[in-house]
C-alpha cells in the first residue's frame, strides 16, 4: 500500500482519531518512532465502560460503552488475513498465520490475532533501528502474540517477558487458580535498540532492605549515612608501581599513593584497627540500587480511589509505563500508543519530557485525552499537540456523520461538554447529558442534548422540548448539521425561559446551534458546567516539547 510522504521536522505531538492501521500506514513515516507501548483489547468477549460522575461529582453507575472487545470471523478478517499472505509480510509472518489457522480454525480468536498481525507489522515499520516494542496483554493471548512476534520481530531480538502483578489472587476461583497478572513482551528492532541501564535500578530503601543488603551495609557515619567495607587491594599482584606501604600495611593497591592518602583525609579509607589492611567506605546511596527483574510486583493497580483514575476500564498505572518509558527511550524521543485508551502514555511521555503520537479509534478516548492533558497540565499544554480526524470544518464533519453516526454524534455532545448516551438506540431522541450545579450542597439539573446530521424540521425542536418537560431537565440543546429553518428557531424560541434557583440568572428553555457554528467556536449559552470526565491530579511537565520529529 501506497503510503503518503510525511516532511519530517513540521510535526507537534499529535492525538489521531481513527482506525491505527490506516493512521500508521498514512501518516507515520518509517522508522520515525524511538517506542511504542501498546495495550490492544485482549479479546476478552466483554465491552468495555466508561465511568462518568454526576452530579455532584460522586460516581455514577451510568456508564457509557468505549468499544466492544468483541472479535468475529468476519468478511473482513477473512481480507485482511488474504492480503497479508498475498502481501509483502515476511515468510515467517505467513508461515505462522497459516498454521494458526489450522490450530485455531475460523473462530474469533483468529480474527483478533490477525487484526494485531496487520498492526504489528506496521509498528516495526515505524520503529528506528534504535526502537523497541512493548506489547501489554493477559495470559488468554500472550502465547499466540508471542509467536507471531518472533515471526515479525525475529526471535533474536525478543528482550523480555515481563510479569506484572495487577491484583491480588482472589479465592472465588473453585477449579483453577485466580488471574492476577498481565505480560508486557518487550522486543527490540535491532541489536542497536535503545537501553537505559541506570534505569533499571530501584534505590535502596533503608527501611526495607533484604537480609543479604541489610548484612553488608551495617556500618553508619556520624552523619548518619549507611555503608559497608570493601576492599582496596588490586586483582593484579603484578603492580610494582602500585605497591607500597600505608598505615603500616604492604599489599598491591588499586589506587596510587596519592589518591590513597587524599581518601584517607576524606575519610573514605578506614583502619578498623591498627595493623588491619585498610578498606574504603562504600555508602548505600551511592549505588545504583535494587535490579529491577521481570516480575513487577510493586506496582499497584488503578484502584476506586487511586488520585489518577478517570474511570476508563483498561486504565493502567502512570507508574507502570514512566518505568517502560524511563528504561527503553530518553528525553525527547518519539514514543507513540496505536491504542490510546486515555492517555496514560501520553501522559507519562509528557511528564518524563518525550514526544509522543497517541491513535484511538473512538472519539470518546480522544475527548478524555484532550481533557486529561489539559487538567493535568493547564491549558498551555495545549498548543504543544494536534488532535487529528475530528472535524475541523463542515465537510469533516458531515463525513463522519455519513461514516459513524454514532460518534458524530458523540463528538457533537462532547464539544460542549456533554456525557454522551451510552447506546445508539432507545434514547427517545437524546444523545447527551451536560449537568450543572444549582447550590453549594451537591445538587445539579441537567440540560438534554439532541443531535441530528440529517434534515430536521420544527417537530424535531417540539419533540426536545416535550422531552426536557417530562423528564423534568432544567434546558435542552438542539445540535443540527443543517441551518434551522424560521419554524425550528420559532418553536425554540417559544419553549420558555430557565431561571437557574441560585442566582436568578436567565436562559432560554430550548437552544439552537449549528455544527458550523460549533466549529467556529460558538457555544450554547450556559450555567457554568460539571466536566463529565473523572480528574486526575494537576501536575507541571518538563515545559514546551516543540515540533515531533524535529
Amino acid at each position: 500500500m501506497a503510503r503518503r510522504k510525511i516532511e519530517t521536522g513540521q510535526w507537534l505531538n499529535k492525538l489521531y482519531y481513527g482506525d491505527n492501521l490506516d493512521v500508521l500506514r498514512e501518516h507515520i513515516p518509517s522508522e520515525s518512532i524511538d517506542l511504542v507501548y501498546l495495550d490492544p483489547p485482549f479479546n476478552s468477549n466483554r465491552s468495555y465502560n466508561v465511568l462518568f460522575k454526576e452530579k455532584g461529582g460522586d460516581e455514577a453507575q451510568a456508564q457509557i460503552e468505549a468499544f466492544d472487545d468483541t472479535w468475529t470471523w468476519s468478511h473482513d478478517a477473512e481480507a485482511l488475513y488474504i492480503d497479508l499472505l498475498n502481501g509483502d509480510a515476511p515468510n515467517a509472518v505467513k508461515d505462522a498465520l497459516e498454521a494458526m489457522r489450522k490450530l485455531l480454525g475460523d473462530n474469533d480468536v483468529l480474527a483478533y490475532l490477525v487484526m494485531m498481525t496487520a498492526r504489528l507489522i506496521e509498528l516495526r515499520r515505524v520503529l528506528k533501528p534504535t526502537g523497541s516494542l512493548y506489547l501489554h496483554c493477559d495470559p488468554t493471548a500472550s502465547h499466540y502474540l508471542k509467536i507471531l512476534l518472533d515471526a515479525i520481530f525475529d526471535a533474536r531480538n525478543f528482550r523480555n517477558e515481563i510479569i506484572w502483578q495487577r491484583t491480588n489472587p482472589k479465592g472465588l476461583m473453585t477449579r483453577r487458580l485466580p488471574n492476577n497478572h498481565d505480560v508486557i513482551l518487550g522486543y527490540a528492532k535491532s541489536e542497536d535498540s535503545l537501553w537505559n541501564e541506570d534505569a533499571v535500578f530501584q534505590p535502596y530503601d533503608e527501611n526495607d532492605l533484604d537480609e543479604r543488603t541489610k548484612s553488608k551495609y551495617r556500618y553508619r557515619d556520624p552523619d548518619g549515612r549507611l555503608y559497608r567495607l570493601a576492599s582496596l587491594l588490586n586483582p593484579n599482584p603484578d603492580r610494582p608501581n602500585l605497591t607500597y606501604e600505608f598505615l603500616g600495611v604492604t599489599r598491591v593497591w588499586r589506587w596510587t599513593r596519592e589518591r590513597m592518602q587524599e581518601a584517607y583525609e576524606q575519610g573514605i579509607v578506614v583502619q578498623t584497627a591498627p595493623g588491619r589492611v585498610p578498606q574504603m567506605k562504600r555508602y548505600l546511596e551511592e549505588q545504583r540500587g535494587r535490579p529491577i527483574g521481570d516480575i513487577w510486583t510493586d506496582i499497584l493497580p488503578i484502584n476506586s480511589r487511586a488520585a489518577e483514575r478517570l474511570g476508563y476500564p483498561t486504565q493502567k498505572p502512570l507508574a507502570l509505563l514512566e518505568r517502560i518509558l524511563a528504561m527503553a527511550s530518553s528525553e525527547g524521543s518519539v514514543v507513540l500508543d496505536p491504542f490510546a485508551g486515555c492517555g496514560t502514555t501520553i501522559d507519562a511521555a509528557q511528564k518524563l519530557g518525550r514526544r509522543w503520537v497517541g491513535i484511538d479509534v473512538t472519539t470518546l478516548a480522544i475527548d478524555l485525552i484532550d481533557a486529561r492533558l489539559r487538567h493535568t497540565y493547564g491549558e498551555g499544554i495545549r498548543k504543544t499537540y494536534e488532535v487529528l480526524g475530528i472535524p475541523r470544518d463542515l465537510a469533516g464533519a458531515q463525513a463522519l456523520a455519513k461514516r459513524s453516526p454514532f460518534e458524530f454524534e458523540r463528538w457533537c455532545v462532547m464539544t460542549i461538554d456533554g456525557q454522551p448516551n451510552e447506546k445508539q438506540v432507545g434514547d427517545r431522541g437524546i444523545d447527551g447529558v451536560i449537568r450543572f450545579p444549582i447550590d453549594g450542597k451537591g445538587n445539579s439539573d441537567k440540560i438534554l442534548v439532541s443531535v441530528k446530521g440529517g434534515a430536521t424540521n420544527p417537530g424535531h425542536v417540539r419533540d426536545l422540548i416535550g422531552t426536557v418537560q417530562s423528564q423534568r431537565a432544567g434546558m435542552g440543546v438542539f445540535i443540527c448539521m443543517n441551518k434551522p429553518t424560521k419554524a425550528m428557531a420559532e418553536a425554540a424560541n417559544h419553549s420558555g425561559l430557565y431561571v437557574h434557583p441560585a442566582n436568578g440568572q436567565k436562559f432560554p428553555k430550548v437552544q439552537l446551534i449549528t455544527v458550523e457554528e460549533l466549529l467556529q467556536g460558538k457555544r450554547p449559552t450556559l450555567p457554568n458546567t460539571l466536566l463529565p470526565y473523572f480528574q486526575a491530579q494537576k501536575r507541571v511537565d518538563k515545559g514546551d516539547q516543540g515540533t515531533l520529529f524535529g
